[in-house]
Formats: structure tokens, sequence, C-alpha cells
């Protein structure tokens, strides 16, 4: 039996504050005025995209006492921008990063349910943790959890959001008293939920809303987060795009679901990827090393080598070979403020990969960093990319892709305008939406 076609998955992820604009494009523009935002979402619905991703950002990130320059912008508040997008858009998904360890599970619940209700079921939550008090330190719990910790609080947290989203269902809810008792009690909204991380109960003051409970994504890599994702997500927001990282990726993690009674179908994994298009492939990749140069510059590459060097390198020579010296092993005192300095386990090892690679290859810093901090790529003419994404998807490296432009708010249009219609023509993505929420989109059941 020949192995169905997949459908496509398509989103887009607003860039935000991070080092993927190229902030020189004449076509750059705000990263927070309300019509970037309208611009940015109309073109993904225009696109017939699943959703739109934001990230999170709750504090301004620092390395060496001052801040990170490319987070000067700063970064809008996300239920805010969601609910915004909620009144100009009409069927694409809003999903929304919305930290586990520093928020409040009624808070967050009402949030989401009443963003649900405002967008007629088109409401998602990544759910992520915060590992460092450097960002705790703009809130009550002051910061740092292990990561054991970190994720034992998420789990609880979305099971106690997912007891007051099922409040005004009126069935009664129990679960085994190792993790936590959690009640819903017949009547609109009463609640009860306790474990060693929350002990709440009262009544839930919003309704039960279209999706009944939102999309939930996730976004860790560790093996808790993975095991989380298996248990708890409806999509994982994965780095992993290549062909063979992202079926190692989605093999593992498809293989965890079955213990939790899961299907495959039942979560989705959506690699984040940047694209690149030009009228023939030759052309996209100049383009791309243009834009490559534009986002890791000569200051820009030094900030990513204290970033695991963990040591002032202001008078390194980025066109000159990686330091001699090792990394600084430790907590992290030159870049705060920033989850993938946390990515690197062992410094001295990445920083003695780095060099060999560099040697290899006979890089100079800049280079190195540019090669081994991109994302993955589609580089290329619109057939060559609408072929690649193709091939990634049906060979199950992935169910689709969050895109991330270069330009803000435009860099999208391309994708949609050239690439979108040839996914179409080959019958792999729709071509209009079908159902009216984003459980409808990606396929889901609606929780009951």
């Amino acid at each position: 039996m020949s192995k169905p076609i997949k459908q496509i998955h398509l989103a887009a992820h607003f860039p935000g504050v991070n080092n993927t604009t190229v902030w020189s494009d004449p076509a750059s523009g705000s990263h927070i005025e309300f019509g970037s935002f309208v611009h940015f979402a109309q073109t993904a619905e225009r696109g017939k995209f699943d959703f739109l991703f934001l990230a999170e950002g709750l504090r301004l990130r620092e390395q060496n006492g001052l801040i990170y320059d490319l987070d000067v912008v700063g970064r809008p508040d996300t239920f805010t921008v969601l609910a915004a997008l909620a009144a100009v858009t009409d069927r694409l998904g809003l999903t929304g990063t919305i930290n586990s360890t520093f928020n409040e599970p009624y808070e967050v619940a009402r949030q989401f349910a009443s963003l649900d209700h405002l967008s007629d079921g088109r409401a998602a939550w990544n759910v992520v943790t915060s590992w460092d008090a450097f960002t705790g330190e703009n809130f009550r719990r002051g910061g740092f959890l292990a990561e054991d910790q970190r994720y034992e609080r998420a789990e609880s947290f979305l099971a106690a959001a997912h007891t007051l989203f099922d409040s005004w269902h009126g069935d009664e809810i129990v679960a085994d008293k190792d993790r936590g008792v959690f009640l819903s009690d017949p009547g609109a909204g009463k609640f009860s939920y306790r474990d060693a991380h929350f002990d709440i109960a009262g009544q839930f003051n919003v309704p039960r809303s279209p999706q009944g409970r939102p999309v939930i994504f996730q976004a860790g890599d560790s093996d808790h987060g993975r095991d989380f994702a298996a248990r708890a997500a409806d999509a994982i927001f994965s780095r992993h795009g290549t062909l063979e990282a992202g079926q190692q990726f989605y093999t593992d993690v498809k293989g965890r679901l079955a213990k939790y009674g899961r299907r495959h179908d039942q979560l989705l994994i959506l690699p984040a990827a940047t694209f690149v298009l030009g009228d023939t492939d030759a052309e996209a990749a100049e383009i791309a090393h243009e834009v490559r140069l534009a986002q890791v510059s000569p200051a820009t590459a030094i900030k990513f080598l204290e970033q695991l060097w963990n040591r002032d390198l202001s008078d390194h020579d980025p066109d000159g070979p990686l330091p001699s010296v090792d990394p600084v092993v430790g907590e992290n005192t030159i870049a705060r403020g920033r989850a993938s300095v946390r990515m690197h386990r062992d410094p001295i090892a990445v920083a003695n990969e780095w060099r060999a690679k560099a040697e290899a290859e006979k890089l100079t810093t800049r280079e190195l960093i540019i090669e081994v901090t991109g994302r993955q790529n589609f580089i290329g003419s619109p057939a060559t990319v609408a072929e690649t994404i193709n091939t990634l998807v049906q060979e199950d490296a992935s169910d689709g892709f969050i895109l991330v432009p270069h330009v803000t708010p435009s860099g999208l249009d391309p994708f949609v305008d050239k690439v979108v219609p040839l996914l179409q023509e080959r019958g792999v993505f729709r071509t209009d939406y079908e159902g009216t929420t984003l459980r409808d989109h990606l396929g889901l059941a609606t929780p009951h």
C-alpha cells in the first residue's frame, strides 16, 4: 500500500527582537507598531496559513552589563497584540508564548479563554518555562527553578488551567493523587485544584470557549521537554528542520505518544525555518549570503562568541581565528536573559567542535559564527523551495514549518505570492480554509 500524501501545515512567526531581522534593509519596519502586526497577520491569512506565532520576552537581555543592542525596541504584551489581531483577521490562528514559571493558572486560563471567545476559536498557547533568576527579578517569584522543577510546575500549571477550561463542562474530574487531585463540581465554573505547586479553588468566570481549550504548543528540546510535549501538547515548535535531524526528532517524539495513550496524528511537529527566494537557485544563494552577512555583523559575531565563551571578548578580531583560551564554565554572567546560552551544556566541548570546524574549513571567527548560528533555511527559486518543503514533510522530518522571514513586516509576502500557489498545485496545501477554528486547521479534535 502506498503511503498517503500528507497535507503541509504552515505558520508565520512574527520575529520581534532577535538576530533574524535584517534591520538595514529599506523594507524593514517597526516591530512594535500595530500596522506591522496587521500587515504580517493578514498576509499569513491571505496565504491560508494555520496560525501566526508570537514569541515572548519578559526582560531586556544584557551582555557585559549593557542592554543587548537588538532588544532596545522592546517587546509588547502578547495578549494585547493577539486580541487586537483577532479583530482584523477571520480564520488565522493566534498563538502566544506565555510563561508558566512566573504566571498563575487562573490568570492565564482566563486570558486564553477570553481570546478564544474573541477570535471565535483561534487561540493557541505555547507553554514555556523560564530558567534564570535574572528574568525572575521582574516577578515576585524571584526566579530560579531547576529543570525538573520547571517542567513539574509547567505540567501542574497546564493541568490546573485545563481544570479551569473544563469547569463549565459540568463533569467531575479526578486525577491521580500522586500528581494532584482536582475536581470540577457540577455548575458553572466551580473548580478545585490542589497539589505541591497550586492550591486554588473558586469559580471560573469565562464560559467554555469555542475550542473547549486553546491549542497547546510546547518548544522544549530536552528529554523532559519531549516527554511533556508527548503527554500534553497538540504541537511542538522544533529547531530540527533538516532531513536527518528532523526525522530523528520526529521519530523520537512521536514514538513517546503511545505510552500516554495518544496517536501519531495527535501531535504535530513544526520546526522553525527561514527562507530566501530568488528567480533562480543561484540568485537566491547570492541573496542568502548577503542576508547572513547582514544578520551577523562583526560586532554581532563577537556577541555570539561571548555567549559561549562566557568572557569579555570585545577586543577579539572577528576576522581572525577563534580564541585560544577556553570558555569560562559556570553560571553565565556575560549574557543574561537569553535561553540560548543554556543550550550549551558542555561549553568547552562545543568550543572544541567549533575550533575543529574552523580549522578544517579555514573559517574566520565571523565566518564560523555565520555557519553555526544559522537556522534551517529554504534557499532557492520558488519551485525549489516548494519541492524541498514538500519532501521534508512527506519524508516525516516534520508536519510543516513555522516560517521566520528576515524582513518585517513584508518579508512573508514573496512566500505567499510565489511558493504557496506551487504547493496548492501539488495538492499538499489548502486552497481555502475548510473550518473556522485553529483545531479545524490543524486536524485536531475538540477536547471533551
